[in-house]
């Protein structure tokens, strides 16, 4: 019966929609027409000039969207979202040394921010102390330079690691950072089952786009799962990984390919998991993800809230979770850092705003967001102060959080979540027929045969397309131009960093334990090469103040490294 009723109602809402596009729609286009631009979002979905309730009458209301804290948490993992606790405002901060950083922490801190977010050189991403010839000209440049545990006792002078969570987007050394930080609560005395924060830890994605790579494939996945082993032990509370579709966005990707790639990678760590005989209960609340929020309001909207309805499907289905806190996704945002334009730089104030409120209607944990100089270099004390202003705006004025997911039952809204689900799972499932049935085996290899590369280069060139020929309008980039004398302040990086920094790497290891450095060298050696955990010997060479360049150094000797094919 109710059924029927449905189906009479919707068919009177059709009736009713032709009428409009008849005597309203059809009268007014023939005078007026409509703009000559593609109304479709950066995905190449197309957008109908109005939707109703024909287009979700295939969704029903409570398995699909339902209420907060209940699965599949299309509206948020918490019952109560924003009117319970604020997400956490984490600006990505790292620069110079750790005296360096250190001072922009606690400016931000002293300014309201509520989690700390590091940013690391070139160097340190990849692995390598700043006395390496590799490393001439990148120290300090891009975020903060790490060489040893006494960079990081200096990093976190005066910051009590009980009250404060801190994020590291780090990926190939990101055992020893975790190890470094671990260290560093043991100094002040905080029990390690109160550490809180994240490490990025997320390899897969640097071989679709971020390119931070040291190792191959398959022993970096290995990493990764020792330091779920260990970490599940060890620190309870610390996110043991942040699956990230923030670079494979940067790199080019659309918003669909951001949501299924991520999604994929995800599925693929925790197969690896499972392999090892990880209790998937015990692993599932140290996962977290990391998301970009572009320009397009309403899509970044929607793939948040798919991701979600995703993600609590897959892990109750399909790895069969039994706990409904396994099934939740917790994530990260930052607002879209290829969006920025050098020209009129103001106006990226705006872009990150509009940015960041999709992250909030989309119930984001945390978010950063960029400041309006980032496209000229590093933010300024004053432009990450209008940065951090932008979310407690947002917070505070807006009333946008003072309701839980106030866009869910919007016709578009829900159709385009539903669409973009849809279109997701599309693409896992091509990822799993590549791997016989296995997520895991079908990203590796994805990898191997640049199918992730292609895709992502391919919509890349797309967007890149549009712009050139004025389809995709830029504000003050390939429309409304103007010619402007540019008088922002710009951060710049003192050389003497470089000289400072390795005078502090001679002194540590003229002054350590060399004798019990090579000992836990050793130790991690051999661990690695009779597929052992590493964290323990990584954990015991930090504190000796081994480099990070000696411990990536015995790694790669073990493991290899890796040189990316060329893929046409």
């Amino acid at each position: 019966m109710e059924d029927e009723l449905k189906k009479k109602e919707i068919e009177r809402i059709r009736k009713k929609r032709e009428e409009w596009e008849k005597n309203c729609l059809q009268p007014f286009l023939e005078k007026a027409g409509e703009r000559d631009y593609p109304f479709e979002t950066l995905s190449g979905i197309e957008v109908k000039r109005v939707y109703d309730p024909e287009d979700i009458a295939h969704i029903d209301f409570v398995r699909d969207i339902g209420y907060p804290g209940e699965f599949p948490f299309t509206r948020g993992v918490y019952p109560t979202m924003y009117r319970g606790r604020l997400w956490t405002m984490r600006q990505f901060s790292g620069f110079g040394t750790a005296e360096d950083t250190n001072r922009r922490w606690k400016m931000l801190l002293k300014e309201g921010q509520t989690g700390l977010s590091t940013a690391f050189d070139f160097p340190t991403l990849m692995g390598l102390d700043s006395d390496d010839p590799l490393a001439d000209g990148e120290v300090g440049k891009v975020g903060v330079a790490v060489d040893t545990l006494k960079d990081f006792e200096i990093l976190f002078d005066g910051i009590p690691l009980d009250k404060i969570s801190t994020s590291f987007t780090i990926n190939p050394p990101a055992a020893i950072i975790l190890a470094m930080y671990t260290a560093i609560g043991d100094m002040q005395g905080v029990p390690r089952d109160q550490l809180r924060g994240t490490i990025q830890n997320d390899m897969l994605k640097e071989f679709h786009a971020q390119n931070t790579i040291v190792l191959p494939p398959e022993p970096s996945v290995k990493i990764i799962v020792d330091i779920f082993e260990w970490g599940i032990e060890n620190v309870p509370k610390f996110n043991l990984i942040s699956i990230s579709g923030y670079h494979i966005r940067e790199a080019g990707s659309t918003a669909v390919q951001e949501l299924a790639f991520t999604i994929a990678d995800g599925m693929a760590y925790v197969e690896a998991a499972m392999e090892r005989g990880i209790d998937v209960d015990r692993l599932a609340p140290q996962l977290s993800f990391f998301f970009n929020a572009h320009n397009n309001f309403f899509e970044e909207i929607a793939k948040f809230r798919a991701a979600r309805r995703m993600w609590a499907k897959i892990m109750r289905d399909e790895f069969g979770a039994k706990n409904p806190r396994s099934w939740w996704m917790k994530f990260h945002v930052q607002t879209a850092g290829c969006t920025l334009t050098a020209q009129q730089p103001l106006n990226n104030i705006v872009r990150v705003t509009i940015q960041a409120m999709a992250a909030v209607l989309g119930g984001c944990q945390s978010l950063h967001t960029n400041s309006f100089d980032e496209a000229w270099a590093l933010p300024s004390e004053e432009a990450v102060r209008v940065a951090l202003r932008t979310q407690q705006i947002i917070a505070y004025e807006s009333g946008i959080p003072d309701t839980i997911d106030p866009l869910a039952g919007s016709y578009y809204v829900e159709w385009l979540t539903d669409k973009m689900e849809k279109l997701a799972w599309k693409y896992i499932e091509e990822i799993r027929k590549m791997g016989e049935g296995s997520v895991l085996q079908g990203v590796l290899r994805g990898i191997e045969n640049g199918f992730f590369v292609k895709e992502i280069s391919n919509a890349a060139a797309k967007y890149q397309k549009e712009v050139e020929e004025g389809r995709r309008i830029i504000v003050g980039v390939n429309k409304f131009t103007i010619k402007e004398k540019l008088k922002i302040p710009i951060l710049k990086v003192d050389p003497e960093v470089q000289r400072r920094q390795i005078e502090r790497l001679k002194k540590v290891k003229a002054e350590r334990d060399n004798e019990a450095v090579k000992e836990a060298l050793e130790w991690l050696r051999n661990a690695a090469e009779n597929d052992e955990n590493v964290m323990p010997p990584i954990l015991e060479a930090v504190k000796n103040y081994a480099t990070v360049g000696e411990i990536m150094g015995v790694l790669k000797e073990v493991y290899g490294t890796y040189r990316k094919p060329i893929i046409i």
